[in-house]
């Protein structure tokens, strides 16, 4: 059975929502931290950091993409956006989907790029356990 974490945008948070192109550079920015983190350690460490290629599936290019695993450990983490509406308030939110066939490798780079997500947009986080992680100002 597939599992999802959201990301949802909330008062306070950063940004309001994010699109499918946004959500795409906020992935290659990682990507480009850590290599640069990799080039300090003399190590390539962004393909450890970040083992997926960027993939779409004709048609569904405005709804969805997918990370496709670049070795054995790591198969595929599906990325969307979407609205919900919670006591007459539109909230946006990012959900991250882990395939019926997702390794436990695809989990924790999952949780690891909804952490970094969510931390720099300080959104809330609902992990694929269930758990809430708010990296929104509450009061």
């Amino acid at each position: 059975m597939s599992q999802s974490a959201y990301i949802t945008f909330a008062e306070g948070s950063a940004v309001s929502g994010m699109t499918l192109s946004e959500l795409k550079e906020a992935l290659l920015h990682y990507k480009e931290q850590t290599a640069l983190t990799g080039k300090q350690l003399d190590w390539d460490y962004a393909e450890a950091a970040f083992p997926y290629t960027i993939e779409t599936k004709p048609g569904e290019e405005e709804r969805w993409f997918y990370l496709k695993g670049k070795n054995p450990l790591y198969k595929y983490i599906v990325f969307g956006v979407g609205t919900k509406v919670e006591a007459d308030k539109s909230r946006n939110f990012v959900q991250v989907v882990l395939p019926d066939d997702a390794t436990h490798g695809d989990k924790a780079k999952g949780n690891e790029l909804c952490k970094y997500l969510a931390r720099k947009h300080k959104a809330e986080l609902k992990m694929f356990n269930g758990r809430t992680i708010y990296y929104n100002p509450r009061k």
